[in-house]
């Protein structure tokens, strides 16, 4: 496996990738937080990785970084690599690949969309172990309630990206918005 990383106006993220002859898969998309950078966390996650480049995690964090920008970018699935998901995280990722720019959800509106009554904590666990942030966008899932919730690039980079996107969000970090989506 290789891994690549890359600069954003949030610090750093990495990518990991397996190339076969026949294709390339992601495993693995890592955000820099407050506390540990984007590749130390992958380092720590896999015993076996090395520096690598290819054309195509170019071409995709390239897309990243315009995304982190606040450009609109559309993100397509072909490289990610569910295998080492659960079929409930699957279906989670999914569904969140689905919220659009511009728009929120909620775990418990996910869940039920999904068909888990009562799965918001399940929902909330699941974003919470997305391996591919940003290209599923995790930053679109709130509470309930209408606070931010987690996010793995932490709670700064999360309110970013939801107001680069046209969310408003108040100083205490609820959302207001109509734009729910599910």
């Amino acid at each position: 496996m290789e891994y690549s990383t890359f600069s954003s106006p949030f610090d750093t993220f990495t990518i990991v990738w397996k190339e076969t002859s026949s294709d390339l898969k992601l495993q693995r998309i890592f955000l820099s937080d407050p506390e540990q950078k984007s590749e130390e966390k992958a380092q720590g996650s896999f015993k076996r990785i090395e520096l690598g480049t290819s054309h195509l995690i170019t071409a995709l964090c390239e897309k990243i970084q315009g995304f982190l920008k606040g450009e609109e970018v559309d993100f397509e699935l072909e490289l990610v690599d569910f295998t080492k998901c659960s079929e409930i995280q699957e279906k989670v990722l999914l569904a969140e690949f689905r919220v659009p720019r511009g728009w929120v959800s909620t775990y418990k509106r996910i869940a039920n969309q999904i068909g888990v009554n009562n799965g918001a904590r399940v929902v909330g666990n699941c974003l919470a172990k997305n391996p591919f942030p940003i290209i599923i966008p995790c930053h679109r899932a709130i509470k309930t309630d209408g606070n931010l919730g987690g996010y793995q690039g932490g709670i700064k980079m999360k309110r970013a990206l939801l107001e680069m996107e046209g969310i408003e969000i108040s100083e205490k970090g609820k959302v207001f918005t109509d734009r729910i989506y599910y």
